[in-house]
């Protein structure tokens, strides 16, 4: 098998190592070659602890290639998409790699919030297209949700929920609704946890204490957040809110405001907190 991941950022080149480790032939593509080989160069690191720590016995970089061009990914049998959480970005890359694929090729979008059912239709074949929503870090988050859009094939889905066991995930299988499972459950929780900071008057660390130690959570929302990125949780609130209009899903004044002053959380080096 050979599967292509387009966008390379935290999210895809997660996916891209998954890959590798699992010995499946790996193309990736960045905008930019410089893009490309950062990206690679993270991928060699994590895998060569993995190595170090006797996690894994052995990885092989030659699996993965790298292109600017979309063309190189003709020959992959599932193509993953993970670029900017935007639908028409989105939308045209899909058209483009109808073009460009097999037409048994699988067309397998990343997004955590956007409808699966919008960004097939921009292609004239949408049984070929399938949500892989990974979560963020890919390399270790155990779940996959593998979406069913509304034309989704029998075909399409099965060989994304393979794929998803093979890389040793653990995949369940959803619908094209709103947030699909675990989002329409923790988006709105986690912006009510924000709220709370406001109204409470509680300290980021008193809040992510609480929810550790008080509601077992393995880290605090706060921490959470800037894991993920202020800006994509934002992102997936208002596209929750504009489909649902539930209160809960838009997106905590303090969110919006951390997001336009460019504080993103962990990639940015301050969030909530200072990394």
């Amino acid at each position: 098998m050979r599967v292509g991941v387009v966008g390379l950022g935290t999210m895809g080149a997660g996916i891209a190592q998954l890959c590798v480790e699992a010995g499946i032939d790996t193309v990736g593509r960045e905008v930019t070659a410089d893009l490309g080989e950062r990206a690679r160069d993270r991928i060699v690191h994590f895998l060569t602890r993995k190595v170090e720590k006797g996690q894994i016995e052995s990885f092989d970089v030659e699996r993965l290639s790298l292109t600017v061009d979309l063309t190189d990914l003709a020959k992959c049998d599932l193509v993953i998409e993970a670029i900017v959480e935007e639908l028409e970005p989105k939308r045209q890359l899909f058209a483009e790699l109808e073009r460009i694929c097999r037409p048994d090729t699988v067309l397998a979008t990343n997004t955590s919030a956007l409808s699966v059912t919008e960004i097939a239709a921009a292609v004239s074949s949408p049984e070929r297209v399938v949500g892989m929503h990974f979560f963020n870090p890919a390399p270790l988050m155990p779940l996959v949700e593998i979406v069913r859009a509304e034309l989704t094939g029998d075909a399409a889905f099965d060989t994304a929920f393979s794929l998803a066991e093979t890389l040793g995930k653990h995949p369940i299988r959803c619908h094209d609704t709103p947030g699909f499972v675990v989002n329409r459950v923790l988006i709105p929780l986690l912006n009510d946890c924000i709220r709370v900071l406001d109204e409470a008057r509680v300290t980021v660390e008193d809040l992510d204490a609480g929810m550790k130690h008080g509601a077992g959570w393995p880290m605090g929302p706060c921490e959470l957040v800037d894991l993920v990125g202020v800006d994509v949780h934002v992102h997936a609130s208002e596209a929750l809110y504009e489909k649902t209009r539930e209160p809960r899903m838009a997106p905590p004044p303090r969110l919006v405001a951390m997001k336009n002053a460019g504080l993103l959380g962990r990639k940015s080096g301050r969030g909530f907190y200072t990394y």
